[in-house]
């Protein structure tokens, strides 16, 4: 198929191959030596020495765009747009060396906000990659005017020393040539990050959108839910309810009249997956499917999943609609609930409560949760844990922006948020027990169904809580955390040493945080419960 015109880039058309099928892609990736079939028909791919995104190398091009409104900082480091230029042709003139995969395809299944993308990368793995993560055109033919072109090349490494990187790997938002560089990493999630983060800044800054880091499903009724929370605390696997539709699994924009996927496709963690645990995302490593750095088990191409040699980032990416429960197309009305999803090892916060408004815009700022031993190499105790907005690292702009629209939409819509601890309960992390799933889930499940509405909720002394003293399908003796523990004085100091972690955290957003959410802190309490 002829394609596109990329002699701006001084790429030549000779090298490209466009818009290749799915089955021509995985074959491309199987000749070239980048992977192999699994025993399901999926593609199996290693991306070599980066198996997770590397934040210290993504930054964003300083220039009259981005200079007043960009958070500038350790998420969002400056660079010049002199060094840009002098690295994109650096990287075209590699990619011309050999041949290359063009993709055109679109973010946002709302079309009043819809962005053409050109996704041009060097190995074929990476081009299937971008077929099942973005929107994909209903016709095959090249976008006339595509809006944002990502640039993809795992074998270019940068001279830091000439080229203002700080590694040999990089990515590269650049606002003005509305181009994304990549390179020095096979990493895929650097792709479908940097379109979230250019997202991040243009829907909230033109179009007062707000662009969430969520999973979002929708019942029978037309009623949306959003579900925000790290890794771990349960967001894909509480937003995956046979009874409703899933939306998206983790990028999505909050709009006039709409919530809607940014992606077309789904890239889930996989280590442990098992049938049982994750039907959906087990069923969908199929043909068409891209899995990343798994391992066989000995002698065959079977999948040993609980093989974290390489990574415990294992990932797989495939289209949307191998979910079979999935919105088509992913769009649905603006939410009547939102959940922030936290898995406290401490045990202190309630398993639900309902949020105010400046509750609401404290908690989505803090973004709170907590990692256990065996999470990351290094952790032996639970460790306090917050990333502004859920997804910290792919915000251009200050949180109290995005919590603002949050408030905003709140208001408009007449929307409940409730924080749902799925961690521990009785006791911190090795004296109590984590949260049964079947309470989270009898929990959520009233919310939706409308069970809570008349319901009589208790303040947290502390963090200022609404907590329902009942819940059809749940103990009420647990809906109170400080029930749970045998040591009631215990619980009173782990609240409070739970608390200043959150005060001290807050600390740093103070400049453009409005009254009500200070207002909203947690207020330590000495021997009063």
């Amino acid at each position: 198929m002829p394609g596109p015109d990329l002699s701006w880039l001084n790429l030549g058309n000779d090298h490209a191959l466009y818009q290749l099928s799915v089955p021509q892609l995985i074959e491309e990736a199987v000749r070239n030596g980048e992977g192999t079939l699994t025993s399901t028909g999926a593609l199996a791919v290693d991306t070599g020495k980066f198996t997770g995104r590397s934040p210290k190398d993504r930054f964003i091009v300083l220039d009259d765009i981005t200079r007043d409104a960009v958070w500038w900082g350790e998420i969002n480091i400056r660079f010049s747009p002199a060094d840009f230029d002098r690295l994109l042709q650096k990287v075209c003139a590699h990619l011309n060396q050999n041949k290359f995969y063009v993709r055109d395809a679109y973010a946002c299944a709302d079309k009043q906000y819809q962005t053409g993308i050109r996704v041009i990368t060097e190995t074929a793995y990476q081009n299937l990659f971008a077929c099942n993560l973005f929107l994909r055109p209903e016709k095959a033919d090249a976008l006339q005017h595509p809006e944002w072109t990502i640039i993809a090349a795992p074998d270019f490494f940068a001279d830091p020393g000439i080229d203002g990187t700080q590694q040999a790997n990089f990515s590269i938002l650049n606002f003005s040539r509305k181009i994304i560089l990549i390179g020095g990493t096979g990493y895929t999630g650097e792709i479908k990050k940097g379109i979230f983060s250019v997202l991040n800044f243009i829907l909230p800054e033109q179009h007062h959108t707000l662009s969430m880091h969520c999973s979002a499903n929708v019942g029978a009724k037309g009623d949306t839910a959003i579900f925000f929370g790290l890794s771990g605390t349960g967001k894909t696997t509480l937003s995956a309810d046979p009874e409703r539709n899933l939306i998206g699994d983790d990028e999505h924009g909050w709009g006039d009249q709409s919530v809607f996927n940014f992606e077309g496709g789904c890239y889930a963690k996989c280590v442990d997956l098992t049938p049982e645990k994750e039907p959906e995302i087990y069923a969908a490593v199929k043909y068409g499917a891209l899995l990343e750095n798994i391992n066989y088990f000995p002698h065959t191409r079977e999948v040993d999943y609980s093989n974290i040699e390489k990574t415990e980032n294992t990932r797989v990416a495939y289209p949307i609609h191998y979910i079979n429960n999935a919105a088509v197309p992913s769009i649905a009305a603006v939410p009547k609930n939102i959940f922030f999803l936290t898995a406290d090892a401490f045990g202190v916060l309630p398993p639900l409560s309902r949020l105010t408004r400046g509750q609401a815009m404290f908690h989505f700022i803090s973004g709170y949760t907590a990692k256990v031993a065996g999470t990351e190499a290094g952790v032996t105790e639970p460790q306090v844990t917050f990333s502004a907005c859920f997804g910290k690292a792919f915000l251009p702009l200050h949180p109290a922006k995005y919590a603002a629209l949050l408030g905003e939409k709140m208001d408009k819509h007449q929307v409940n948020v409730w924080l749902v601890n799925t961690g521990w309960s009785g006791g911190a992390y090795g004296e109590g027990q984590r949260m049964k799933l079947s309470y989270t889930r009898a929990l959520i499940t009233a919310v939706l169904g409308g069970k809570l509405a008349g319901a009589k909720f208790t303040e947290h002394p502390v963090f200022g809580l609404l907590m329902p003293e009942a819940c059809p399908g749940v103990p009420s003796e647990i809906l109170n955390p400080r029930n749970t523990w045998a040591d009631k004085n215990k619980y009173d100091l782990k609240t409070n040493e739970l608390a200043k972690a959150f005060i001290e955290n807050f600390g740093q957003f103070g400049e453009l945080v409005t009254g009500e959410i200070w207002e909203s802190i947690p207020k330590v309490v000495e021997n009063t419960f």
